[in-house]
């Protein structure tokens, strides 16, 4: 429903200049009852509600926001979310910059740790307003949730109630697949070696290339059963010094065919990155992933941004495509297990890549605008400044 502009309050505040005393004691009287209503209204909220600047500051918090924080009383006002959350600032860079597209930032959703006063994870969605009509001003909404009960409630029933029956169907299913797939392989080798005895000709060289396809797409479909295994059957990370910029590279390279068929271009700036310590396998899963997702997101001649920084705790890489975006009730959803908003898809991918990094200590962010695209960013712990991680 659209807010009613010409109400009786905007007309009195239309010719302020007009009143006596009398009517500006009335009207301040006023004013101060509709604000302690919306006050009453804020603080009987169990989600936090915070009204952040540009840089941080904290001009507004609701009494469930001091909870979640670990402050009580007045304490946040004038403290900046930034040093209160150390992290958050550089994990939402894109949106704080607006960088993305123009116009107004994008809507954002977090997941981040606090330790202070008791262990916890808290949701953290967060949009942008302008202060007032026709002002450059801009202030975000932030909306904090605890959902601490949630990922943990979510993972015993995962763990109770699905993981027995879903075992069951991914044996059946890698049985069912396996064989043919296996036999598939093993015609398009003999089929391989029988081309290379012929004559070269145009049309060997065009079969030739048809069997490379198959085999690729034989390739991709023992993929999916490996990611389907992957996602009930996780293994704690191997853990070594690796280079991302590298791993990047090869994850690329194996995808390249695939972009070209989508009419997809690629820019990736990464310089060269420091040290993290992470599982590489784990790690071109999450790479894989997060390329998969934003080819499948834009048309023939979109183009995926990969872009790569790093500061003193973190180093960050940003994967911006140029798809249709998402809408924002889906945003907030992405990462739990089973929601897809593709048809045809698993819902897995998110949650592993979630999963993931949550075990070597970092985490996922995503950020996007309907009809400009999709930005997530990856934030892994520097090698000599590794945090706990959020999944022990």
């Amino acid at each position: 429903m659209a807010v009613k502009k010409n109400s009786t309050l905007d007309r009195v505040l239309g010719r302020l200049d007009t009143l006596d005393s009398v009517n500006l004691a009335n009207l301040v009287q006023r004013l101060a009852r509709e604000r302690g209503v919306f006050e009453e209204i804020f603080n009987t909220l169990q989600e936090g509600i915070l009204v952040v600047r540009d840089d941080g500051a904290i001009e507004y918090a609701n009494t469930a926001a001091h909870r979640l924080i670990g402050l009580g009383g007045d304490e946040l006002a004038g403290q900046t979310l930034w040093r209160l959350v150390p992290g958050l600032r550089n994990s939402l860079g894109a949106a704080l910059d607006d960088d993305f597209g123009g116009g107004a930032a994008p809507v954002v959703a977090r997941e981040f740790e606090l330790t202070y006063p008791e262990p916890r994870i808290l949701r953290l969605y967060m949009v942008p307003f302008r202060a007032a009509t026709g002002t450059k001003e801009r202030r975000f909404a932030v909306i904090l949730t605890d959902v601490t009960k949630e990922k943990q409630s979510t993972e015993a029933r995962i763990e109770s109630e699905r993981t027995s029956s879903i075992l069951l169907l991914a044996a059946g299913v890698a049985h069912e697949l396996g064989n043919p797939l296996n036999s598939l392989t093993i015609h398009l080798q003999l089929i391989e070696r029988k081309l290379k005895k012929l004559k070269a000709s145009k049309e060997s060289e065009s079969l030739a290339e048809s069997v490379h396809v198959c085999r690729d797409e034989v390739s991709r479909l023992d993929g999916i059963i490996a990611n389907f295994l992957e996602a009930i059957r996780p293994r704690p990370p191997d853990l070594a010094e690796t280079d991302l910029t590298e791993v990047l590279t090869e994850v690329l390279r194996f995808q390249q065919r695939e972009l070209a068929d989508r009419g997809i271009a690629v820019e990736a700036e990464t310089a060269r990155l420091p040290t993290v310590l992470a599982d590489r396998n784990q790690i071109k899963q999450v790479f894989f992933n997060l390329t998969k997702n934003a080819m499948e997101a834009m048309r023939p001649g979109g183009k995926l941004k990969i872009r790569s920084r790093a500061d003193d705790d973190f180093v960050f890489l940003l994967f911006a495509d140029s798809g249709n975006g998402i809408k924002q009730e889906d945003l907030v959803r992405l990462f739990q297990p089973y929601h897809t908003t593709k048809a045809g898809g698993h819902g897995l991918g998110l949650m592993i890549a979630q999963r993931i990094m949550r075990d070597h200590g970092g985490q996922i962010g995503m950020e996007s605008k309907e009809g400009v695209g999709t930005i997530a960013t990856l934030q892994f712990p520097r090698k000599d400044r590794r945090v706990r991680m959020l999944g022990s």
